[in-house]
């Protein structure tokens, strides 16, 4: 079993090479981008709360998103090849959170992939999906937002998964496929 967090800012690409991790290793995924979606999309009551969060460019509580995970992670079975985490864990407590529930199921994260790719082009890539896929919170304003809250929240996940020694930078520029190459090289390594 390969659990594997994909990690990176909004518009590093971590839901297409996710696509092409279920496709090749038959790993079930996690976005929690899409969960939060499909949540606000039925009006449920967490969609509401989470809506509220999402519009100001903030962060879902941590305790709402690991029950959230730990419910969709449960559904995969006790034997599957493996689940990756799209978009969680994006603060330390988050990933101390979700290793303690994935512990409780004696499963654990096999790799930590972070998909580096620079600011200008992320807001480049950010602009574009927002024109093509009509994404409320991909515009300037709301990008910088997410960006600033990526580099002061999220990037110090990165030393706490070297901490862990699973940890792999993989450079996010390139063709999908090129980038993919550089995943698979990670993945058939574990």
């Amino acid at each position: 079993m390969k659990n594997i967090v994909i990690f990176g800012a909004p518009g590093a690409g971590k839901g297409t090479q996710s696509d092409k991790m279920i496709e090749k290793y038959g790993f079930g995924h996690i976005s929690t981008g899409d969960v939060l979606r499909a949540e606000i999309k039925n009006g449920t009551e967490l969609g509401k709360t989470a809506k509220e969060y999402i519009d100001n460019g903030q962060l879902i509580p941590d305790a709402l998103m690991i029950d959230i995970l730990a419910s969709v992670y449960d559904q995969f079975g006790k034997d599957h090849k493996g689940v990756i985490f799209d978009g969680f864990p994006r603060t330390t407590p988050q990933a101390e959170a979700l290793k303690v529930m994935l512990a409780e199921r004696n499963h654990s994260i096999a790799a930590m992939i972070e998909l580096f790719v620079p600011e200008d082009e992320l807001m480049k890539r950010l602009l574009l999906r927002g024109e093509q896929s009509g994404r409320s919170d991909d515009n300037e304003e709301t990008i910088k937002k997410r960006l600033n809250v990526y580099q002061t929240q999220t990037s110090p996940l990165i030393d706490w998964y070297k901490k862990e020694g699973v940890h792999h930078h993989v450079e996010g520029l390139g063709t999908i496929d090129e980038i993919f190459g550089r995943i698979e090289s990670v993945i058939d390594n574990l």
